[in-house]
């Protein structure tokens, strides 16, 4: 299983994605913890205004959202009611077990996931600290909800990624944008809080292996003098298809100026692996004048297989 969290500003605009993508037809809702009323009497206002009647109770807590995925392997197949028991187990291991919590469940994408839109403030309105939350408390649930309920365990892949994300398939997408949207909305999620890139070129590096594509246009575009940004699907061929999305029509606002915000916290976060890796390449190269395919191979032993 593979834990995604994160945190924001606006509980509506997380709950408005995946109530739209139960509109599209992509997720259904399981469950609804700690609400006054049951799942199918729910309308929108009413799953909108205990989250934010409760996270008003403490107005200096401004990133009051939470929002979490739960990913599975491809294989394995779990049932509405595992899917719910699973994500109120996990809640309940990483503290938010007494707050008002819903569960969806999406189709988009290769594998089997959940979606989990909660609020940090307590009914008394004391703040629940996320810092560090993945590593901590997140870490220990996960490892527990593996063995306890059989699941795919997340180390046992060599890269999580590898069942979470396929390449955009350009003939299923037929260049519509809805559609484009939505298979370019998945990898984004994923990539940006996976990778560490610092610049356009970097992450481009990696979203081309989705047949997706970072564009600022030309220097001469209207996009590029404005630092504007849109998002576009790329054929077998590596040519820009299809209908160009705007940043900030997505969920997450992956915007130039959002991203580069980024790119300042990845360099940081970088610099210890950087000349770790600096390190092991002059290692090699004493005395030595290996191949590419030799030096590849060393490096894997040496540096990769240690994170």
């Amino acid at each position: 299983m593979v834990v995604i969290i994160k945190t924001g500003h606006s509980i509506q605009r997380i709950l408005n994605y995946n109530e739209n993508k139960i509109k599209e037809g992509q997720a259904i809702i399981i469950s609804a913890s700690n609400y006054p009323m049951d799942l199918n009497q729910l309308s929108f206002k009413n799953k909108l205004n205990r989250l934010i009647n409760q996270a008003s109770l403490n107005e200096d807590v401004s990133r009051n959202s939470v929002h979490i995925s739960l990913n599975f392997g491809p294989a394995e197949n779990l049932s509405k009611d595992s899917l719910s028991e699973i994500a109120e187990t996990y809640m309940n291991r990483i503290g938010f077990g007494e707050q008002p919590f819903l569960v969806y469940q999406h189709f988009d994408a290769g594998h089997p996931h959940v979606h989990i839109v909660s609020i940090k403030v307590r009914s008394d309105g004391s703040r629940i600290d996320t810092h560090n939350i993945g590593r901590n408390q997140s870490e220990k649930a996960r490892k527990e909800i593996e063995n306890l309920f059989g699941l795919k365990k997340a180390e046992d892949s060599k890269n999580n990624l590898s069942y979470e994300l396929k390449p955009v398939s350009v003939q299923k997408v037929q260049y519509g944008k809805t559609a484009s949207k939505r298979a370019i909305s998945v990898i984004l999620d994923r990539i940006i809080d996976q990778y560490k890139f610092c610049s356009i070129a970097e992450l481009n590096a990696v979203l081309r292996q989705y047949n997706v594509i970072a564009d600022q246009g030309s220097e001469a575009s209207r996009i590029y003098k404005n630092n504007g940004l849109v998002y576009r699907i790329l054929d077998s061929q590596g040519n820009k298809t299809g209908v160009p999305i705007k940043a900030s029509d997505f969920y997450n606002k992956p915007t130039l100026k959002r991203l580069q915000e980024r790119f300042l916290i990845n360099e940081i976060s970088k610099q210890p692996h950087k000349a770790r890796i600096k390190n092991a390449i002059d290692l090699i190269f004493l005395g030595e004048h290996p191949s590419l395919q030799q030096m590849i191979t060393i490096l894997e032993k040496r540096v990769f297989q240690q994170y």
